[in-house]
């Protein structure tokens, strides 16, 4: 059944950003129920790349990506296309969270999940530093929850060409070229908005954690 499903996303095209704004205003505002199948279907690659992020066995797995199937259809059903955000960034959460949820209801399996560097250097912030381990400590879980939830508010915070270039690097692992193609500019123009996006980023989480701080 994997193959198959892989098979499957293998047919998923592209969609550029007109293209994808033009589904969105026609399932939100006009209720078509078919613009919403292809935007899930668009999607659906995020949910096996989340799901991919937790090692375990096939039957498992596809557990996950139904489970992920459902966050994303939650996402799609919640998403307001008119806030800006981009929905790889908001979708990824409701996938992840969903998964997170599964996971530990079932008790499936000891679940490692694969981090995802927000940069190239050693030692740099990760998305996947914010999530729950098997350790029973509470307070730490909390304050990785917390750091989490901060992470994607500065990401949605950053310019829409950054937030899109963010998310589909470190989120949907889309190539450079992909999103060059997607956005019409120069894959060097795509380095320089991921640069200033985690630029932003970091900015925004160490003026936190400064304001952390001086609370103490």
């Amino acid at each position: 059944m994997l193959k198959q499903y892989l098979a499957e996303l293998q047919k998923v095209r592209l969609l550029n950003v007109e293209e994808e704004k033009y589904l969105w205003q026609s399932y939100k505002e006009a209720g078509n129920l078919d613009s919403r199948r292809q935007i899930i279907e668009h999607y659906q690659p995020l949910v096996f790349k989340v799901a991919l992020r937790w090692r375990a066995e096939e039957p498992v797995i596809l557990d996950i990506i139904q489970e992920g199937t459902v966050g994303l259809i939650e996402a799609v059903e919640s998403y307001d296309h008119e806030r800006g955000v981009a929905f790889s960034i908001y979708a990824f959460h409701r996938i992840r969270g969903r998964i997170i949820n599964y996971v530990t209801r079932e008790g499936k399996l000891n679940w490692v999940y694969m981090d995802c560097p927000l940069g190239e250097e050693e030692n740099n912030l990760t998305l996947g530093d914010c999530l729950v381990d098997n350790k029973p400590d509470v307070h730490l879980q909390a304050e990785r929850n917390f750091l989490v939830e901060q992470v994607k508010t500065a990401m949605e915070r950053l310019p829409a060409k950054e937030q899109v270039v963010l998310a589909g690097m470190y989120l949907e692992e889309r190539e450079p070229k992909q999103l060059a193609e997607l956005l019409d500019i120069s894959i060097s123009h795509i380095y320089r908005l991921q640069k200033q996006g985690i630029r932003r980023v970091r900015g925004m989480l160490s003026r936190l954690m400064q304001d952390m701080k001086r609370s103490l």
